[in-house]
């Protein structure tokens, strides 16, 4: 594309290879590196912008029509709330419109600029998902200037010099610092957030970017659900004597962060606790099983993705959200292949045949996506109760 900016342009996306796309920023301003996904979900751009797996990336809307619902402090999904360990910045078709939802207390681009998520508008994002289908997720600047001046060799510059995902740790960034109890439940139709009743289950959570409604999940099948830094080591969560524990999604390379929680989650399986992990701590458990996690080219971005039960044989639509993937042929004995997306038949959960223990790339939890996998919670409880 030409370098030469059209009148009335504010925003640009400059990619690695020099590609400049136009148009008109949207919420902060300022810049931001990272790597561009797509994603496919028709509602809950709240959620997906304050998801910590999303951390270090910048997310294009597929959907056209983004911002009629509006923003609002219930659906903030990361608990840090800070815009540096979530979505980086966001692509839109159309600006943003204005709420028309009884829920809502903000407009989306009042919120991005509060929050600090550069924004872009005006972009052909068709034709921006194509480009990543075909050519993988590329590295990229997302700019926002009023003035509308850009120096645009230097931002070309600064996508081709960031080194992108690939070893690299997040999850500590997104991790909280000390624990802390959660004690809130799922949102319930004209009540909001449930509170819960006397716990059944002390559940202790490894935070590697934990969202919010995994916390809710967790508390609506009656676990106390107790979160604790990434770091944490198993003897650590041993002594808080779980019935369970849960590894959470999160961002980054799953190798990476591996290399200090991996040994502590295989000290976690061998105690014989029931363990479920959630993306991020799917593809670690897998690790610590013997497993291997590869780089995808596009990624699974989106509510709509249909994944096979193959413990039940349902087909479930799902949320997902991932770079990363379970290599399914590098997967031992004794780990069974539980679950598989029927998009590109890539591993979407797995289980030990002899320990309670089991996880899956999607989110369960869903929002925003279906919640047609929230009774994995209630598997996980089952596992307790059988333990106990």
């Amino acid at each position: 594309m030409s370098r030469d900016l059209l009148p009335g342009v504010t925003g640009v996306l400059a990619l690695a290879d020099g590609t400049i796309l136009q148009g008109i920023g949207v919420g902060a301003v300022g810049e931001a590196v990272g790597e561009v996904c797509f994603n496919t979900a028709m509602t809950g751009y709240q959620e997906i912008l304050t998801d910590p797996s999303y951390m270090a990336q910048i997310v294009a809307f597929t959907f056209p029509h983004v911002g009629n619902v509006g923003t609002n402090v219930e659906d903030v999904e990361q608990m840090s709330g800070a815009a540096e360990t979530a979505a980086r910045g966001a692509i839109f078709r159309d600006a943003p419109t204005q709420p028309a939802n009884w829920r809502s207390d903000s407009d989306l681009e009042t919120w991005m600029t509060r929050r600090g998520v550069v924004g872009l508008s005006g972009v052909d994002t068709r034709a921006l998902t194509r480009r990543i289908r075909e050519t993988g997720m590329p590295h990229a600047v997302i700019a926002h200037s009023p003035e509308g001046t850009f120096d645009l060799e230097a931002l070309v510059a600064q996508a081709r010099a960031w080194n992108g995902l690939e070893g690299l740790d997040l999850a500590k960034d997104a991790s909280c610092l000390q624990p802390f109890v959660y004690d809130e439940g799922l949102w319930e139709w004209g009540e909001g957030y449930a509170k819960p009743g006397a716990p059944k289950y002390e559940v202790v959570v490894l935070d590697f970017g934990v969202k919010r409604n995994i916390l809710r999940a967790l508390t609506s099948v009656g676990a106390r659900a107790t979160v604790v830094p990434a770091s944490t080591s198993a003897e650590e969560v041993l002594a808080r004597k779980p019935d369970g524990v849960l590894l959470s999604n999160g961002p980054g390379d799953p190798a990476a962060t591996g290399e200090y929680a991996v040994p502590e989650i295989r000290k976690l399986v061998e105690s014989g606790v029931p363990v479920f992990g959630i993306c991020l701590g799917h593809q670690m458990l897998s690790l610590a099983l013997g497993a291997k996690t590869t780089k995808m080219d596009q990624g699974h971005h989106g509510a709509n993705h249909p994944v096979k039960d193959l413990t039940t044989g349902k087909v479930e639509i799902v949320s997902m959200n991932h770079g990363f993937t379970v290599d399914r042929d590098s997967l031992p004995a004794p780990v069974v292949e539980t679950h598989v997306s029927l998009f590109d038949g890539t591993n979407a959960g797995i289980a030990l045949k002899d320990r309670p223990v089991f996880s899956v790339q999607h989110h369960p939890e869903a929002s925003p996506g279906p919640t047609d996998s929230l009774y994995l919670f209630e598997r996980f409880a089952g596992f307790m109760d059988a333990a106990k």
